[in-house]
């Protein structure tokens, strides 16, 4: 079955900067904060101190996936410079992100920039108070005038914007504003990461926010669904409630597949995260390929 990972991140540097300070490669795919906690960002394989789109292709060769959406990300620091480079070496197997600090004093410039000269179609804010901008800045409206600002430019140039709002118990979910979003820019295809991080014992929330969600122009993804719901080991049987709660609010047209490596990668292996799908038995064959392949193909490649 043909596969798109719809949630990959690279870095030829790693560059990160959080609520922990920055963080940097030490070898062995190992990375420390500024406070000095370490822990593994790269698993054994995939890089000594960086993970390069060569790497990525092997691995996704490997496992036969044909194209990867590529997102920014905290941890990793912004890759803007290093994703234009495989913008235009590989168009027709990446779609990569774009993002920028909306607190930097030529934000809009810059993002601007981004999405004319060098031809950017896909704009990602980490905004979780976990490991995002809401972990570097104080906790802020994600409908204030300056982030309503960025979304009508992006809307302008026909752009696509990914978001990860972290779980429920973060000032950065919003569902609301989420959806105000939406309403706002109809003509934008939203995506919120991780399918909003559901937190087990909130449940009912968490369905209350899909149902809200459950707009035109707003997709979900499916990364790192096993590490969110803490789950014990393969086939992941803890995630399977999330998925058929989703699939009845949502359907298979507005689930995309990702595997958010390499960091998921470290605890589950890029096979277990691209086969548990197939083999939990929710899914139909037709309904996973809209959720391996069709959708992110729609959302991230069709221009």
């Amino acid at each position: 079955m043909k596969k798109i990972d719809a949630h990959m991140h690279v870095a030829k540097v790693i560059a990160g900067y959080c609520r922990r300070g920055e963080l940097r490669a030490i070898g062995q795919g190992k990375v420390m904060w500024g406070n000095g906690e370490v822990f593994s960002l790269i698993p054994e394989g995939y890089g000594d101190t960086s993970f390069t789109v060569e790497s990525a292709m092997e691995i996704m060769k490997k496992h036969e996936v044909e194209k990867a959406v590529l997102m920014q990300g905290s941890m990793y620091g912004f890759q803007n410079q290093y994703h234009y480079e495989i913008l235009q070496a590989y168009p027709d197997i990446f779609c990569p992100s774009c993002t920028v600090d909306p607190y930097m004093t030529e934000h809009l410039q810059t993002l601007f920039t981004y999405l004319t000269k060098m031809k950017f179609h896909l704009v990602k804010f980490e905004l979780s108070s976990g490991g995002g901008l809401m972990g570097c800045h104080d906790a802020f409206s994600l409908v204030s005038d300056r982030m309503m600002e960025i979304y009508k430019m992006i809307e302008e140039h026909h752009g696509v914007l990914a978001l990860d709002v972290g779980d429920i118990t973060m000032p950065s979910h919003q569902p609301e504003n989420l959806l105000k979003i939406a309403e706002a820019c109809p003509h934008m295809r939203i995506v919120i990461c991780h399918l909003l991080a559901p937190v087990t014992g909130r449940e009912h929330e968490w369905e209350n926010s899909l149902r809200l969600l459950n707009q035109d122009n707003i997709w979900f993804d499916l990364a790192a669904l096993p590490k969110i719901a803490d789950a014990k080991s393969y086939p992941y049987s803890e995630v399977f409630g999330f998925l058929k709660t989703a699939k009845g609010i949502l359907g298979s047209k507005k689930m995309m597949w990702g595997t958010d490596a390499p960091f998921a990668a470290t605890r589950d292996t890029y096979e277990e995260l691209t086969t548990y799908l197939e083999t939990s038995g929710i899914f139909q064959e037709e309904e996973l390929m809209d959720i391996f392949y069709q959708n992110a193909d729609q959302v991230y490649f069709k221009k």
